[in-house]
């Protein structure tokens, strides 16, 4: 499977499926016997129990999980670390980390926080910024829903004006009986410049982690051969 060594996942919007995506991800490149690194820049939401890399690990198997802050309120992080009293980390801190783990693994995943121009820390830097430094490549994980359509067009241009490389968008979370709207919008994103790599079930977190990683590779039959 031909990826890039650093992946950065993110998404037109907070709750589209980012984690569950990540998770396939990893399950398909573990899959293929290539070593996977998940790194977390900011976790968000830890007194109500959120931990996006533990469910990554739980799904996708022995892949390296690492979080660079975790934060106890369920908010943006800047937010979240003021009512901490949390610094935060700089993004040139998180490319560090980044780096590290892209020495000793075949593939970084790194998962933002909500969508692409989220701050991540005290000087405004998003996860944007945290792809230039790292000259890493972007997976958009979108909703079907109606508004997704725009959603999806803003962050690609976003993307696009910072001449970021974008692998491709997925649908973090296909309904099981999906309405014309959504058939619709999934059409019309099978469209776009930017490739479309797959869609995932709604109700993927609840499968047993056996059958998620069986199934990963089928929900993401766009990635590259």
């Amino acid at each position: 499977m031909n990826l890039p060594g650093i992946i950065l996942i993110t998404g037109t919007d907070t709750g589209v499926g980012k984690t569950m995506t990540t998770a396939a991800f990893a399950a398909v490149l573990h899959g293929t016997g290539r070593s996977v690194a998940v790194y977390k820049p900011c976790q968000s939401g830890a007194a109500d129990g959120d931990s996006d890399a533990a469910e990554i690990v739980r799904l996708a198997g022995p892949v390296t999980a690492a979080t660079g802050v975790v934060l106890q309120e369920p908010l943006a992080p800047v937010a979240a670390a003021a009512v901490d009293g949390t610094p935060l980390p700089g993004v040139a801190a998180h490319a560090g980390r980044v780096r590290e783990l892209a020495a000793s693994h075949d593939h970084v995943l790194v998962e933002g926080a909500g969508g692409l121009l989220v701050e991540l820390d005290s000087a405004g830097c998003t996860l944007a910024d945290l792809g230039s430094l790292l000259a890493a490549a972007f997976v958009l994980v979108a909703r079907p829903a109606l508004g997704t359509l725009n959603h999806t067009a803003l962050t690609l241009e976003a993307l696009a004006a910072r001449d970021l490389q974008v692998l491709g968008v997925v649908l973090g979370s296909w309904p099981g009986n999906p309405e014309l709207v959504h058939r619709s919008n999934r059409q019309v994103l099978g469209t776009l410049p930017a490739p479309f790599l797959g869609a995932l079930p709604e109700q993927a977190s609840e499968l047993s982690p056996a059958a998620f990683r069986a199934e990963a590779a089928a929900w993401l039959n766009g990635l590259p051969a």
